[in-house]
């Protein structure tokens, strides 16, 4: 039987939104034994480069989540994912709002693996009409959905969305189309001057259906962050006898 506390451990993403790569060097070390991937965004990347996804696969041997939402013409984001694999990283973000390849392969298991992005957490329905989106029937959900179809034909593995469209998405692509839920709140865990919109607990991404959780500040900013850690897995540890059943 498979523990459900290691199956919670595999399926949480810690995000390393740190400004320098000693930062991030001290919180791989602390939480190495307790997530099952470090998640490599914007800040930390422009701030120390390529190096310090080595430096990551030379602490741990978890996995490494590239976060950095590439939108480019095809030939340079086929480029820059052949780079990325030259690193030991499993999971490269990219934007799925136009309809058209992402990548000139299909899924496959081969790393690094291409997710695209629907609508991000931080947004809500107000924030479409604010961009231009003036459909009147145009829901928040719906377009994470369309986003979804969009990554899905372009042979992405899956996509990164909200806990509250994950059970639609599951639904529609089937069980082994990946999903990654950022916006993780634990409500034991309130986040000051929070920006997310669309925030779910750990129980209710896994309880729709999502694959792996991103937690960030809820663990990162705790006066004890592997205490915090161990609370989010046993949340999700929870959440999946719960579903099994």
């Amino acid at each position: 039987m498979t523990d459900p506390r290691a199956a919670a451990r595999a399926k949480l993403i810690f995000a390393l939104d740190v400004p320098s790569a000693g930062k991030a060097r001290h919180l791989v070390a602390l939480l190495k034994d307790h997530v099952g991937l470090f998640k490599v965004g914007l800040e930390l990347f422009v701030s120390a480069g390529p190096a310090v996804l080595d430096a990551i696969s030379d602490q741990t041997d978890a996995g490494i989540f590239l976060d950095l939402k590439f939108h480019d013409i095809p030939e340079t984001m086929r480029a820059a994912q052949r780079v990325a694999e030259q690193h030991r990283v499993r999971f490269v973000t990219v934007h799925c709002d136009q309809r058209a390849r992402l990548s000139n392969r299909p899924a496959t298991t081969r790393d690094p693996q291409l997710l695209g992005v629907t609508v991000l957490t931080s947004l809500g329905q107000a924030d479409l009409q604010a961009a231009g989106w003036y459909a009147p029937d145009l829901t928040v959900e719906k377009l994470a959905l369309l986003r979804a179809e969009t990554a899905f034909h372009a042979g992405c593995a899956g996509v990164v969305c909200s806990g509250n469209e994950a059970r639609q998405i599951k639904t529609r692509f089937g069980p082994d189309f990946l999903v990654i839920t950022p916006g993780i709140r634990p409500a034991w865990a309130p986040v000051a001057k929070d920006d997310q919109q669309r925030a779910t607990t750990p129980a209710e991404a896994i309880a729709q259906g999502a694959d792996y959780l991103v937690v960030g500040r809820p663990i990162r900013t705790a006066p004890d962050p592997v205490k915090a850690a161990e609370r989010v897995i046993d949340e999700i540890a929870a959440s999946l006898i719960t579903t099994d059943r």
